[in-house]
């Protein structure tokens, strides 16, 4: 591998570090253009494996806007990516495989649509793992398929 080539692989894993980042912040903040900027035209978003549903992005951003209103806080914590690129010879191509762990801690929002001051235990935690494909495109690195698989959840304050 030439140190070319080295740099452009290191550039893509930042890159595509980066939309990775962007999607947990994109939900945690609840901006859905954004969000849904983060696919590609065809992109995909599949939660059936939490409960939730699967389709296109623009879809899945308008189920979020509804679902995600119940939690009044969230943080969406995404660890341990493992990101293949795929491999051309050598050389890094235009698709790529990241898993990644997640943990999900939220807070649901209370009778009223309020918290009440310096509340903010979470209501409801979850953890599993994100697998993404993402596509190299003309505007950088998109989102064709997430998938989320959780592996568990709990609901400490939630009787």
């Amino acid at each position: 591998m030439t140190q070319r080539v080295a740099l452009a692989t290191v550039m893509d894993r930042l890159a595509i570090d980066d939309v990775i980042t962007g999607y947990a912040v994109t939900v945690d903040d609840g901006d859905w253009p954004a969000y849904e900027a983060l696919f590609t035209p065809d992109g995909r978003a599949d939660y059936t494996g939490a409960g939730g549903v699967e389709g296109p992005a623009d879809e899945i951003a308008r189920w979020l806007t509804g679902t995600m209103r119940l939690f009044a806080m969230r943080q969406h914590l995404i660890v341990n990516r493992r990101i293949d690129l795929q491999d051309l010879g050598g050389y890094p191509g235009d698709r790529a495989q990241v898993r990644a762990d997640y943990l999900n801690p939220m807070r649901l929002v209370r009778e009223g649509g309020t918290d009440p001051a310096g509340d903010t235990a979470p209501d409801f935690v979850s953890g599993g793992r994100y697998t993404f494909e993402l596509h190299r495109t003309d505007p950088g690195w998109r989102i064709r398929t997430v998938t989320v698989h959780e592996k568990w959840r709990r609901s400490p304050g939630v009787a």
